[in-house]
């Protein structure tokens, strides 16, 4: 869970978002709502992607965008058939 705070908030109630942070809630500090610091919990995953990964519910990505090699289609193809295809071989 993330939430936002700009600095006058976070200077008035620190140590609620401190014990927010505390129980794993990030806490985005913003400066005329430009995000300008997070608050989280030590231990916790800097990215989404990286927490979901802890977790278990991802595997992250071994190759980038560029490295990875995209054929084209000799033939036309029409998604929603071969969705439809998929999703009946599925059931």
């Amino acid at each position: 869970m993330t939430k936002s705070v700009n600095v006058a908030q976070l200077k008035a109630n620190l140590s609620r978002y401190l014990r927010e942070a505390r129980r794993g809630t990030r806490v985005v500090v913003r400066d005329r709502n430009t995000p300008i610091a997070e608050i989280r919990r030590l231990g916790l995953p800097a990215s989404p992607i990286e927490r979901l990964a802890a977790e278990g519910k991802v595997v992250p990505a071994t190759k980038t965008l560029a490295q990875i090699k995209i054929s084209r289609v000799r033939k036309p193809v029409d998604v929603q058939t071969s969705l439809t295809d998929i999703r009946e071989s599925i059931e």
